[in-house]
């Protein structure tokens, strides 16, 4: 690992556990109980223009976890840092972004085409070819994504404090597992988007 990447904070594993420990229940149950609420207000403009930017930071976020990886892997240290701290910027972002979208928009079905919050026989036929695809999808999705918080920042951690062999051993863990979220939450937003009242 490069020389001139020092620590950048002092090592307390068993502060760092705790904090992240306590950071990622936090935002997985306020993710979990915001995104049930629905807020019935007219911001005169479509809500679901937050669903749009999820998907593309999520496309950025992809990008960046890739740009990364391939400055790792050319030993440029620094640009690799630079490219994570950005992804974990964004994730921030897109986050809060994510949660206002849930508030402002409810929950959308697939393969609801009138738009009434129900799926009916004649919908469900036409999308039953689909409809499994995007399920799996979505579930792998909701569910790395509701893991994946604690992986990234025990990997940050491990880097920030210079540990790099600890670091490397956890990012071969949460890169993909990180990579697959921000793929497939594009991949998402274009099935669901059609169905969005």
């Amino acid at each position: 690992m490069n020389p001139l990447l020092h620590p950048a904070m002092q090592k307390n594993d068993k502060k760092a556990t705790w904090l992240i420990i306590i950071f990622s229940f936090v935002v997985f149950a306020a993710v979990s109980f915001l995104t049930k609420i629905k807020i019935n207000v007219d911001l005169g403009f479509n809500v679901h223009i937050f669903a749009l930017a999820n998907a593309i930071i999520n496309s950025i976020i992809a990008i960046l976890l890739l740009l990364a990886l391939a400055a790792v892997k050319q030993k440029n240290y620094v640009l690799h840092k630079q490219l994570m701290m950005t992804a974990l910027i964004l994730s921030i972002v897109f986050l809060v972004s994510y949660i206002a979208h849930h508030l402002l928009a409810g929950e959308a079905v697939y393969g609801d085409a009138d738009h009434d919050g129900v799926l009916s026989d004649a919908e469900k036929a036409l999308v039953s070819g689909s409809r499994p695809y995007y399920l799996v999808i979505l579930l792998t999705h909701i569910f790395l994504a509701g893991i994946i918080l604690p992986f990234i920042l025990f990997t940050a951690y491990r880097a920030l404090i210079a540990e790099y062999p600890k670091h490397k051993k956890l990012a071969r863990i949460t890169w993909p597992l990180w990579f697959y979220v921000a793929v497939t939450g594009p991949v998402v937003y274009w099935m669901i988007h059609p169905y969005y009242r």
